[in-house]
């Protein structure tokens, strides 16, 4: 029997690859044209959001019309999909001044944690930021959430004294100089 299915990626006999498998996953800039990149960078962010903490006014604010609030001042948006073109992880990276970018709406799909997706995504956000002349990525972000500190300090982000924010549930801020 033969199939056009690529080994490289085959799961077994009648089993789908593991879409959430890093080494398959590519990340894309946010597509305007793509309606499951806004679908997915509002409900993985929503998601993880509700999980651990309440939604909050400026969550909405972006997750409600990222065009305006990311990508019109001159961010970006990035989307890391699976084999099959799904989204399954978002991340942006929204300018707060001269030269500095803040790394934010990181989000991975549940299937998809603990396998890479997240370094992916926030290795492109750095590549992408020193593409548009970022000398600093900054973030908020909360001490309860483990994994994603560990990942920030293993990119090269340090803490910061936190500043007043908007943010209730931030507990922690970060830096990365380019």
């Amino acid at each position: 029997m033969t199939t056009d299915r690529d080994p490289k990626v085959d799961s077994g006999p009648g089993e789908p690859p593991d879409s959430g498998d890093a080494a398959l996953v590519r990340v894309v800039p946010y597509r305007l044209d793509e309606p499951s990149h806004r679908e997915a960078f509002r409900a993985l962010n929503m998601a993880w959001i509700t999980e651990h903490f309440v939604v909050e006014d400026a969550d909405r604010r972006t997750l409600d019309d990222p065009e305006r609030h990311v990508l019109l001042p001159g961010g970006a948006i990035l989307v890391a999909e699976d084999v099959r073109g799904e989204p399954v992880g978002t991340c942006a990276l929204i300018p707060v001044a001269d030269r500095v970018l803040e790394l934010a709406k990181m989000a991975v799909a549940p299937h998809a944690r603990g396998r890479g997706v997240g370094r992916r995504l926030g290795e492109a956000a750095i590549a992408h930021a020193r593409a548009l002349g970022a000398a600093r990525v900054e973030l908020l972000s909360n001490t309860k959430l483990a994994p994603a500190i560990r990942l920030y300090r293993s990119l090269g982000f340090t803490e910061v004294p936190l500043p007043a924010t908007e943010y209730r549930r931030a507990n922690i801020k970060m830096v990365l100089e380019l």
